[in-house]
């Protein structure tokens, strides 16, 4: 009879814990491939900056995070349906403030733009008239689209790619004479790629970065993650995460 009531105790115990884990709740995060930020590793799972980060803030939360690789050019597909709760993978808040509702700023990324280490290109005033390639939906298409950039006069031709990685390999094969976008993505490329690049100095934008939630959202996880991201700031747990991908504190937003 004590054999049996304890499994019956052990039983109901273990269900518990089972009920417990199913009705956590889950922040679906979407993003696409954006190395060093968000990929997929050689086990198959989701790493980098913004995941360590995304797993360290749920996990303070109480909540399981969830990632979806998306296609990017359609993420507020994705938002309007519900197929993702938020947009987390290095994704800038810049001129998108009222587009979206925003957790962070957590991060800060430099916009740059990318040349052959013999390219005659030293200034973003040197990209008049030159070929340069983006990626589509990316900050730098928006601000060469919509000639933001008072330096540049002009530009031969702009090509939006669907991914950093044909961005990149345009240039790689000298299909355009730059490409641009976030600074620690195509340093993670150019550290891969076996050529010689150049990262110009003058940067097209020093962006904020954050986690976006669709506009009309009145989710209260929103709040919430912006005081987490605040406090893995302040404790020194962000520059925890960003120092083994090369890194330092210049990055983070200040908090």
């Amino acid at each position: 009879l004590s054999a049996t009531l304890l499994l019956c105790l052990c039983a109901c115990t273990g269900g518990k814990n089972e009920s417990e884990t199913a009705q956590k709740e889950k922040l679906v995060i979407g993003s696409d491939i954006y190395a060093p930020y968000f990929y997929i590793d050689d086990n198959g799972d989701f790493t980098g900056i913004d995941v360590e980060i995304a797993h360290e803030a749920c996990g303070r939360m109480n909540i399981q995070p969830v990632f979806k690789k998306i296609v990017w050019q359609n993420k507020d597909v994705y938002l309007e349906n519900g197929e993702v709760d938020c947009l987390w993978g290095s994704f800038t808040i810049n001129g998108r403030e009222e587009l979206y509702s925003w957790a962070g700023p957590y991060l800060k990324s430099r916009q740059v733009a990318v040349v052959r280490a013999d390219s005659d290109i030293y200034r973003l005033s040197d990209l008049s008239g030159k070929r340069i390639a983006v990626q589509d939906g990316s900050k730098p298409e928006e601000l060469f689209l919509n000639n933001k950039l008072p330096q540049i006069s002009g530009l031969e031709n702009i090509y939006s790619l669907p991914s950093v990685d044909t961005v990149f390999a345009a240039l790689r094969k000298g299909y355009v004479d730059a490409c641009a976008g976030h600074e620690a993505a195509y340093r993670e490329l150019i550290k891969n790629s076996g050529g010689e690049y150049r990262v110009l100095e003058e940067p097209l934008l020093q962006a904020d970065l954050g986690v976006a939630f669709y506009r009309e959202s009145a989710s209260p996880i929103k709040a919430e993650l912006t005081k987490v991201l605040k406090e893995m700031g302040a404790d020194g747990t962000i520059e925890k995460i960003i120092s083994p991908y090369g890194l330092d504190g210049s990055g983070l937003t200040g908090e």
